[in-house]
């Protein structure tokens, strides 16, 4: 009798792995992270509320967000894996800062735009504050004077510091001189020069005797260079940084100098990072009023000469109304900052326009078809001089042609 042993084959059946990428998010995600809200919420509410004694609204956030990040972690490590539940906790955290930077941003961008844009007329931009009493109302408003002196101030600061500031970041990064170090040195140092420090510089060496030059536009252009310089030299240098070496390097290989290849080569390629440092400075001085206390003075009429006489400007008229007993003259002063505010993303709209049509030329010209003409068939005639041999294609064609 011969016994069979009858083997059974236990097949196992793997599932095929389904390539997904981390960053992408689907409705099962979206309900695992808005249930994990959901629970942090209740949670929080039953610790911080029915077992202990919460000291305020700030503890239970903190408390809801961290039980949140617990929870989604757990969670999406039990669904999708390790990899996934860390990609998704990151992401959280970022995008929570983000949040939590913006919310203040958007509060304070509300908040000038609600008392602003009801004081808000047309003549404030056509006549400026020589008719308007204290005790008019905040529709009388006139802010020309205050604009014309913000941007003549913004824009003589910009032709002093553009140059500089870009020579200057060449300088130490294009150049081995021995001098990079403490000019280094020195731009770090003054880019935390507190502004009225510049203020109080100016107002003491030219302003007081013995050159007693007064109060003008453009002893605030100086003052506003001192603090705008260190910005736009250190951008600019990061900047330039980014630059690769291959293209200098091609340049001088053809025979180009140094500074040729920094004029033609260098200062192209970094063109959009040179407006984002010139943005940069104008955000970090448009808004200075601590330097202006001191050198341009302000005034309440127009003055279209920065180099002679006191004269205004936005951030000025906003510290003269805003501190006023009386509610119109408060008024006055939110409608300052939010043109202001205006202003300001008008400039940025402007650079990064400007940069955008260079970007969208430049690259144009470049994607441009080169047309080619045509080729010429050669017709050559045979040794007996009747039949025409078979035009020339090059190697290829007389491959195919011997084959």
């Amino acid at each position: 009798m011969t016994a069979t042993v009858v083997e059974e084959r236990v097949e196992t059946r793997v599932t095929p792995l389904v390539r997904r990428r981390t960053s992408a998010t689907t409705p099962a995600d979206r309900a695992s992270a808005l249930g994990c809200a959901a629970s942090a919420v209740l949670l929080t509410w039953f610790l911080m509320h029915v077992l202990l004694t919460s000291p305020g609204w700030p503890a239970d956030l903190v408390v809801a967000f961290l039980l949140y990040l617990a929870m989604l972690f757990l969670v999406t490590w039990d669904r999708l894996g390790r990899l996934a539940a860390v990609d998704r906790l990151v992401s959280a955290i970022v995008v929570s800062g983000a949040t939590g930077l913006l919310i203040p941003l958007l509060f304070l961008l509300g908040y000038i735009v609600l008392k602003g844009l009801p004081g808000l007329r047309l003549g404030f931009f056509t006549h400026d504050m020589s008719g308007v009493g204290p005790t008019d109302p905040a529709t009388a408003t006139g802010g020309l004077h205050a604009i014309i002196g913000t941007l003549e101030q913004t824009v003589l600061a910009l032709v002093f510091v553009v140059p500089l500031g870009v020579l200057t970041a060449v300088f130490l990064n294009e150049t081995r001189a021995r001098l990079r170090r403490p000019v280094r040195i020195f731009v770090d140092a003054m880019s935390g020069l507190p502004s009225v420090v510049a203020g109080l510089f100016v107002y003491a060496a030219l302003i007081l005797p013995p050159l007693q030059t007064g109060f003008s536009g453009f002893m605030a252009t100086l003052a506003l260079t001192m603090i705008m310089l260190p910005t736009v030299t250190r951008t600019v240098e990061v900047v330039l940084r980014l630059v690769p070496d291959g293209l200098r390097e091609a340049s001088l290989a053809l025979g180009a100098s140094r500074a040729r290849t920094v004029w033609s080569v260098v200062l192209p390629t970094a063109r959009t990072g040179v407006t984002t440092a010139v943005i940069l400075g104008i955000a970090r001085v448009v808004g200075e009023t601590a330097p202006l206390l001191f050198t341009s003075f302000g005034s309440l009429s127009l003055n279209g000469n920065p180099f002679a006489n006191p004269q205004e400007s936005l951030p000025r008229f906003v510290y003269r109304y805003i501190k006023e007993p009386l509610e119109s003259a408060q008024q006055r002063g939110y409608i300052g900052a939010l043109v202001l505010i205006l202003l300001i993303f008008a400039l940025f709209a402007l650079a990064r326009l400007a940069g955008r049509k260079r970007w969208r030329a430049r690259h144009q010209c470049r994607s441009l078809p080169i047309r080619r003409q045509p080729r010429r068939k050669r017709v050559s005639t045979s040794r007996s001089g009747c039949e025409p041999s078979p035009p020339t294609f090059g190697r290829i064609g007389k491959r195919e042609q011997t084959q």
